[in-house]
């Protein structure tokens, strides 16, 4: 059975419009819960349903698997109706027995052999023997035991990140930043460095191009990036910038934003006069075009998975995977986090672990 031709199954199934009105009243809900994340997921191999029961609903990714399984896949998710702002908050939000049995309802329709659930949460863990307790900036959730869920053994998105605060003035974001970092930003000024917005996403992706070969990272095709403008920009919901030389590119980025939370997800180099520093006044200009937008936090999306005293210690030596965009992020002087785990939800036990032998880390963003 193809998983795009699957049809709504129970009534607490949304449309995208009807997903929409539902994500107005939590407006700091992470772009991956966004319906435009969903729509630009389903035109490249997924599936986006959306579900609500209550007060809790979330958009769950499902992808075609040999002999008809899928792979069911929340990311960032359950949202919770009214979520707050960016802040700690006292207790939690319930997951409730009805959301799980229409989350089951639609992963068993769809012959999903697990579901993948990345929270929308900093690792912070409290357990005890009832409960496992997922503690973050934001609302909570509970997953308990008895829900069937644990800890997966494989991450999606990348776990750990770089969170740069874009609260304060300008100077005050700049003043976090590590001294060589705010000098290179400065200095890509004064060696006649430009940013602008940009909507080439064909020149966009020749620089992607050459910076995944050279850097040894995947790149999407063409139509995916443009897919991903045109969804997110006619939302209002991101930016391309180039920064430019004497009318040549040099680098470029698309800089997403929803609530008080903005991302860096895609963004490429040039060789070309590399020692004007563009990347750094790059970011620079990502960041003041999401504070703008009233953005309290940018989010670097993606640095080695160690803890912040191991990462200083070794990324002057290493330039393997992320080691190398590390060296760069941490100029930006934000604070190193980790998502919370991942956690699965197995409907089909033996499949799962052949899934994890053979098919684990093929399905990364």
């Amino acid at each position: 059975m193809n998983v795009q031709t699957f049809k709504l199954i129970t009534m607490s199934e949304l449309s995208l419009n009807a997903w929409n009105t539902f994500l107005a009243n939590s407006p700091n809900v992470h772009l991956l819960q966004s319906g435009e994340w969903g729509e630009l997921k389903s035109a490249f191999g997924w599936q986006a349903v959306r579900i609500v029961a209550g007060e809790v609903g979330a958009q769950i990714l499902f992808r075609r698997l040999p002999l008809g399984f899928t792979l069911a896949y929340m990311p960032k998710g359950p949202v919770f109706s009214h979520q707050p702002a960016l802040s700690p908050v006292e207790g939690s939000s319930v997951i409730s027995d009805q959301f799980l049995a229409e989350v089951d309802e639609v992963c068993r329709a769809r012959r999903a052999i697990f579901l993948k659930v990345e929270p929308d949460a900093w690792e912070t863990m409290e357990c005890d023997d009832k409960s496992m307790r997922i503690a973050k900036s934001g609302p909570a959730g509970v997953l308990r035991e008895d829900f069937a869920f644990h800890a997966s053994p494989h991450n999606i998105q990348p776990p750990r990140t770089i969170i740069v605060s874009l609260k304060g003035s300008e100077e005050e974001i700049l003043a976090q930043m590590k001294q060589k970092c705010r000098y290179n930003v400065r200095l890509a000024e004064k060696k006649g460095v430009t940013v602008r917005a940009w909507d080439d996403i064909a020149g966009f992706h020749e620089i992607l191009l050459a910076t995944g070969e050279r850097d040894v990272f995947g790149v999407h095709s063409l139509a995916y990036y443009r897919r991903a403008y045109d969804l997110f920009h006619q939302a209002g919901m991101v930016e391309m910038l180039v920064a430019e030389y004497e009318g040549r590119p040099l680098a470029a980025l698309m800089v997403f934003a929803r609530g008080k939370r903005a991302w860096y997800i895609y963004g490429a180099s040039t060789d070309e006069e590399r020692n004007r520093m563009p990347t750094y006044l790059l970011q620079w200009e990502a960041m003041r075009w999401a504070k703008a937008r009233g953005c309290e936090e940018y989010d670097l999306w993606g640095v080695p998975d160690g803890d912040e005293e191991t990462l200083e210690a070794q990324f002057t030596a290493r330039s393997d995977g992320l080691w190398g965009v590390y060296r760069f992020k941490r100029g930006f002087g934000g604070e190193v986090r980790r998502a919370a785990g991942a956690l699965d939800r197995v409907y089909k036990p033996l499949l799962y672990r052949v899934y994890f032998l053979r098919f684990a880390g093929r399905s990364n963003e």
